[in-house]
C-alpha cells in the first residue's frame, strides 16, 4: 500500500476540521449581535452564497458582495502547483462530455456513498432539516456545485471571482458554520467516534466521490476514460479539494496512485443509519417523479447496477441503505445482455444498452432539479450551451408545461396503483414531500 496513506493518517483527519476557518467564523460568531446564532448564520451563508454563485456565473472576475464572505479575509489566488490550465481544460472535458451520465452517477452513486458514512448522513439529514427544511434543496446545491466547478467549458471557473471558485470558498465558510451549529443543536454528537463533522477525512472522501467514484460508476455504465482523462479529472477536483480547504490537497494535487490505498481506507466507512436510509428513500423519490411512464424504477435500478460489483466494499451500499429491488424488466434486459455479451459478436451490446440508460436517467435527473429548484435564492441553472445538447429547457414555460405533464403522469400512476393494490403501501412507504423536516 501506498506509505502516504497509513491508517494513523486517516484516523488523525478524522479529529481533524479546518483550524484556519473554523477560527476566523468563531471570531466573526463572537462579533455577532447575542453571540451570533449558528443556525440563522447557516442560512444567511446558504442565501449569500447563492447570490454570490449568481454574481460570478454573470460576471466572472467580479468580487462577491455577500456580507459574510467580505467579513472574512481568504487568501486568494490557486494553488502553486494548480495553474495547469491544460489539465484543467481536460478534466472540465471530461463534464462537458459526459455529463448527463455523471447527473446519473452523481445521485445514483456518489450521494449514496454519502449516506451509507454516519457522520456525513447525520449532518446532512440534520442541517437540511434545520436550515433549508428541504433534503432535496442540499441535493439540487450539489448538482449546481458540479455544473459551477466542471461545466463551464472554462478553466477561469476555478480561479478568484469565478463560479468554481466563489463555490469551493463558499463551502470551506459554510463547513465551518455547520460544524458551530452541530455544537450548538447536536449535544450528543459523538466527537470520539466520528471527529467534528464534515472532518478532513469526510472532505477527502468527498473529492473521491466526484472523481473515483464518478469513473466507476462511468464504467459502469459503458463509459470508460482512459488513463489521461482521469488523471486530468482527479487534478481538477483537487484545485477544487485546496480551495475548499481539503487537506490532503493542500501540498500537491491527488493522483493515480492514491486511488487503490485512499478508497481501501474509505471503504471501512460504510454503514446502515436511520439517516441514510431517509436520505436515500428521499433522493429516490425525488428521482421517481420526474421519470416517464413506464420508467419510475429506472434510478432504484441503476443504483443496483452501479454498485452490482463494487470494490472495496461498497457493492453493499444498496442493501444498507434499503433500496427497493430493480424493476423486472431491468434485470431481465441486463440478464438478457450479459448472456449476449457472453456469446461474443455484439460488439458490446450490453455498453451500449447501459449508456443509452445512463444517458435517460441523467437526463431526466436534470430536468428534475431545473424543475424542481429553478426558482428561489439560489436557483439551479445550467449553461445553454449544456442545456441545448442535452435537450433540456429552462424557460418558465418548459417548466409549467412540464409540470402539467408530471400531474398527469401522476393521475395514471395512482390509478394504477389502486388497480393493482400498490397505490396505499406506496404511500405508507414513501417519506413526506418536505423530507420530514421541522422547524426548530
Amino acid at each position: 500500500m501506498n506509505d502516504d496513506w497509513p491508517e494513523e493518517r486517516f484516523r488523525e483527519l478524522r479529529h481533524r476540521a479546518d483550524p484556519e476557518i473554523d477560527q476566523v467564523v468563531s471570531a466573526y460568531l463572537a462579533t455577532r449581535p447575542q453571540g451570533g446564532n449558528p443556525l440563522a448564520l447557516v442560512r444567511e451563508v446558504i442565501q449569500e452564497l447563492g447570490r454570490a454563485k449568481r454574481q460570478a456565473r454573470e460576471s466572472s472576475g467580479a468580487k462577491s458582495a455577500a456580507d459574510v464572505f467580505a467579513a472574512i479575509d481568504f487568501p486568494s489566488g490557486l494553488p502553486d502547483w494548480g495553474h495547469d490550465r491544460e489539465l484543467l481544460a481536460r478534466g472540465q472535458a471530461v463534464f462537458s462530455d459526459y455529463g448527463l451520465h455523471q447527473a446519473a452517477a452523481l445521485f445514483c452513486k456518489c450521494l449514496p456513498m454519502a449516506y451509507v458514512e454516519v457522520s456525513s448522513a447525520k449532518v446532512l439529514a440534520g442541517v437540511s432539516d434545520l436550515a433549508t427544511h428541504s433534503l432535496t434543496r442540499r441535493v439540487a446545491e450539489t448538482g449546481q456545485m458540479l455544473v459551477d466547478v466542471m461545466g463551464l467549458k472554462a478553466t477561469d471557473s476555478l480561479a478568484p471571482g469565478g463560479p468554481g471558485y466563489t463555490t469551493a470558498i463558499g463551502l470551506r465558510v459554510l463547513h465551518a458554520f455547520v460544524r458551530a451549529l452541530v455544537d450548538d443543536r447536536f449535544p450528543d454528537w459523538d466527537a470520539e467516534r466520528y471527529g467534528p463533522p464534515v472532518n478532513q477525512e469526510l472532505l477527502l472522501a468527498t473529492i473521491f466521490d466526484f472523481s473515483v467514484v464518478t469513473w466507476e460508476a462511468l464504467e459502469s455504465m459503458g463509459v470508460v476514460l482512459s488513463e489521461e482523462d482521469r488523471a486530468a479529472h482527479l487534478y481538477t477536483w483537487s484545485v477544487f479539494g485546496h480551495l475548499m480547504g481539503v487537506e490532503a490537497c493542500r501540498d500537491r494535487p491527488l493522483t493515480l496512485d492514491d486511488v487503490e490505498p485512499v478508497s481501501t481506507r474509505l471503504g471501512r466507512l460504510y454503514e446502515a443509519s436511520d439517516d441514510g436510509r431517509r436520505l436515500m428513500a428521499r433522493l429516490l423519490e425525488e428521482m421517481e417523479e420526474f421519470m416517464p411512464l413506464g420508467w419510475r424504477k429506472l434510478p432504484r435500478s441503476l443504483v443496483h447496477w452501479l454498485f452490482r460489483d463494487a470494490a472495496y466494499g461498497a457493492d453493499r451500499v444498496p442493501r444498507l441503505l434499503d433500496v427497493p429491488p430493480p424493476a423486472w424488466w431491468f434485470t431481465l434486459l441486463f440478464r438478457v445482455m450479459r448472456a449476449v455479451n457472453r456469446a461474443g459478436g455484439t460488439g458490446g451490446a450490453l455498453d451500449r444498452v447501459a449508456r443509452r440508460l445512463g444517458a435517460k436517467a441523467g437526463r431526466h435527473i436534470v430536468i428534475a432539479l431545473v424543475d424542481r429548484h429553478s426558482g428561489g435564492r439560489a436557483p439551479f441553472r445550467i449553461p445553454e450551451e449544456l442545456a441545448r445538447e442535452w435537450r433540456v429547457r429552462q424557460s418558465r414555460g418548459a417548466v409549467a408545461a412540464r409540470r402539467v405533464k408530471r400531474g398527469v403522469r401522476r393521475g395514471v400512476r395512482r390509478t394504477v396503483g389502486h388497480r393493482t393494490g400498490h397505490g396505499a403501501s406506496a404511500a405508507r412507504r414513501s417519506p413526506s414531500p418536505g423530507g420530514g423536516g421541522t422547524v426548530p
